[in-house]
């Protein structure tokens, strides 16, 4: 029964590859196209995945409450950039940026927003 299946989806895919050609079907290039493009990752890992061509950037402004190795926790200001009110959230950061900051800091930050949350790509101490 897989077999079935698989030659039956084979042959839908040379089929439809074979309709999207200038040249006429035959039973040659319905039955084996030439090449492929080279596929980068497998199908199933790019279901539902969002792709932007750039990354949504937004600024902030907040007060530093907690710093760890790879993240900063601002009590920020609304961000209209991410739709997101005043509130108090942990953002990652790279460790060059979480040691230069500390916690009572007020600062103005950019951020590479990203599946819901964001990470710092720039501090100030205001």
């Amino acid at each position: 029964m897989k077999r079935i299946a698989t030659t039956l989806t084979a042959l839908g895919l040379a089929v439809g590859l074979t309709a999207c050609s200038d040249k006429p079907a035959t039973a040659e290039t319905a039955a084996a196209p030439e090449a492929a493009p080279p596929v980068t990752a497998p199908a199933a890992d790019m279901a539902g995945m969002k792709i932007e061509a750039t990354a949504k950037m937004a600024k902030g402004t907040g007060t530093v409450t907690a710093v760890s190795a790879d993240s900063v926790t601002i009590d920020h200001t609304p961000i209209p950039e991410a739709g997101w009110p005043a509130m108090t959230m942990a953002f990652k950061a790279s460790p060059d940026i979480a040691k230069s900051v500390k916690a009572g800091d007020k600062v103005a930050f950019d951020l590479k927003l990203e599946g819901g949350g964001g990470e710092i790509t720039a501090i100030k101490k205001q």
